[in-house]
């Protein structure tokens, strides 16, 4: 039973996945480009893309999942708390973060989604924790499941993390301007800064 919900988490997982990663790194160095296209057409692309995407995995889905390392208690004792961790970060970060922001609208039309810059909440302590959630996520994912194609799209977010944050923070400054930068110079980026009182 564990054997079959640890292959079909992996199956949702690295087909799922990779397709919101790139999502953000084709939204972010082209958002001119997006603004001029419109938002049902930019929705339209990256939908149909990610679509195809995640069927094309799906499809290969027995050469992807083909290696496994089987059922650890000791990683799946790991992944829980993780797991935990994410799920408790996730009400915070709602509370700021709606589901209009999440799926890109104020970059992709801000005259029709005008926002503000994020520094309430969780936002006063880390500026991204959405990326510092699914983190948290996506190790619960690859140690949970212990497939090495889970292992793999762990590996892609941690290499694309950074450098994905960095497009983000461009295009907030871009934005946002002065209050974005002074808002960075004083927040860290994942890992808040405990003061003594």
């Amino acid at each position: 039973m564990l054997d079959a919900v640890r292959y079909y988490v992996a199956l949702l997982f690295v087909a799922l996945f990779p397709g919101a990663i790139l999502y953000w790194f084709s939204i972010h160095p082209f958002i001119r480009f997006w603004r001029r296209l419109g938002m049902p057409r930019t929705y339209w692309i990256h939908g149909t893309a990610i679509f195809l995407l995640a069927t094309a995995i799906f499809l290969s889905r027995g050469r992807l999942l083909r290696v496994q390392f089987g059922t650890n208690p000791i990683l799946i004792g790991v992944a829980v708390p993780l797991f935990a961790a994410s799920a408790a970060l996730r009400p915070a970060i709602s509370r700021q973060l709606t589901q209009r922001i999440l799926t890109g609208r104020p970059e992709i039309d801000p005259r029709a989604y005008e926002n503000h810059l994020l520094t309430e909440g969780i936002y006063a302590h880390i500026r991204h924790p959405r990326y510092a959630q699914l983190l948290l996520a996506a190790m619960a994912f690859a140690l949970f499941t212990n497939y090495l194609a889970s292992y793999g799209v762990f590996l892609l977010y941690l290499i694309c993390l950074v450098p994905l944050v960095r497009l983000e923070e461009r295009e907030l400054l871009d934005r946002f301007g002065k209050p974005y930068e002074d808002y960075s110079a004083r927040i860290p980026r994942f890992i808040p800064k405990f003061r003594a009182r």
